[in-house]
Order: C-alpha cells, then structure tokens, then sequence
C-alpha cells in the first residue's frame, strides 16, 4: 500500500491537503495538511495524523483532547493532489469544541454559528 503513495503530488512544501469527512452521513468536519510520513503513520496507526505547519511536528488528532478520528477509508481525488479521509470522529473535530471546523455561515448579518458545542 505505502507504494501507492508514489503517485501523490506534494506541493512544494511537501504537503497535500486532506478532506476530513464523517463515514456514516458525510459532514465536512476539517481540512488539515498531511506531508508523506504523516500519511505513513496515518495508514500504520489507523488514526489521523497531520502534520502541523505552524508547529513543524507531527499532529495526531485528539491526542490531548480524546477527540480521536478513526480511519475508515482513505481517498485520492483525480489529480493525486487532494486525499480524502472518512473517519469515525469521537467528539468534536473543532479545536473550538464544535463537530466540525465549518460551524459559521455566511449571512446577511455576517458570520453565523450553524450548531452548538460538543460537550
């Protein structure tokens, strides 16, 4: 499988970005950037591991918080430059405490927060 991984195309950073999608009704949780060893470590594990740009290190989902995300399945988009991951989440996905990162709308008034905290 770690073969498989060849095709990717990497920005120049050695980054792709990946899609992070609930298995079971596909909700947009979060969009995190993965470089190849965190992909690696990602398949090896079974568990969402990033790597972190702001901190240069590894991120492995919920680590602290509890709020692990299981990996169901894992997908390429057409151009090999964009993964796809179906997780089981537990909890939120949010570092805000909401299920997923995308919890505002655009409206008339301005933002708008579409759904509460995860408790």
């Amino acid at each position: 499988m770690l073969s498989s991984l060849d095709g990717l195309k990497f920005n120049s950073d050695g980054l792709i970005p990946a899609i992070v999608q609930d298995h079971l009704n596909g909700e947009v949780l979060m969009m995190a950037w993965m470089n190849r060893a965190s992909l690696e470590k990602t398949i090896e594990t079974g568990y969402a591991t990033y790597w972190s740009r702001s901190r240069q290190k590894f991120w492995v989902k919920g680590e602290t918080s509890g709020h692990l995300q299981k990996i169901k399945r894992i997908s390429v988009d057409c151009d090999q430059d964009t993964l796809l991951l179906q997780v089981e989440q537990v909890g939120a996905a949010c570092h805000e405490n909401y299920r997923s990162c995308f919890y505002r709308d655009f409206s008339e008034t301005g933002l708008t927060v579409n759904s509460e905290k995860v408790e």
